[in-house]
């Protein structure tokens, strides 16, 4: 079973939370085009359902999420239960590397995989990431430097980039907004 909460947070919006005893499992837009797709492959990998109901990870990762907010957590420590196809997992692994207000090119992550030349899988599969900002997709951006796609919308992947970077103690030359 899949506890599942809806959450309204300060620049975020309406969250939705799903976890499991073994993890957090869902952290996203609830308005997000591909939620729909990406809790039915959640259902489908662990053949569990969603029950609206209150489970203590939600309070953990709601906690954690506004010290983020608000400037004084830099990494989470959350049981995460990461449910994708073994590529998506290890993109997502991938994702958890890259610190705090820096930032990495597709090009970078497929590297990071050893296989360059799988940019667009590591792309789409960073698209079905459905843990918003605790597995940081926000912190992939072009080859250019120029911001590309966001779940959540590119006026909140600018936000948070800028959000890491003041919190972050590192020079910004120039600008990636």
């Amino acid at each position: 079973m899949i506890c599942l909460v809806q959450k309204k947070l300060p620049h975020l919006g309406e969250m939705l939370i799903g976890a499991t005893d073994k993890g957090i499992c869902l952290f996203d837009f609830q308005y997000r085009h591909k939620l729909p797709g990406i809790m039915k492959r959640i259902t489908a990998l662990t053949g569990w359902v969603y029950t609206e109901a209150a489970h203590p990870y939600h309070q953990l990762i709601t906690d954690q999420i506004m010290e983020y907010l608000n400037g004084t957590r830099t990494q989470f420590e959350l049981p995460l239960h990461l449910v994708g196809t073994p590529f998506q997992v290890q993109v997502w692994e991938a994702l958890l590397q890259i610190p705090y207000g820096q930032t990495r090119s597709y090009k970078q992550q497929s590297q990071v995989l050893n296989n360059e030349k799988a940019i667009r899988a590591v792309a789409h599969a960073n698209g079905e990431n459905s843990l918003a900002i605790v597995v940081p997709c926000h912190r992939v951006i072009g080859e250019d430097g120029s911001l590309t796609g966001y779940g959540g919308g590119l006026p909140r992947k600018k936000w948070l980039l800028a959000h890491e970077r003041s919190n972050s103690g590192i020079a910004v030359q120039g600008s990636l907004f």
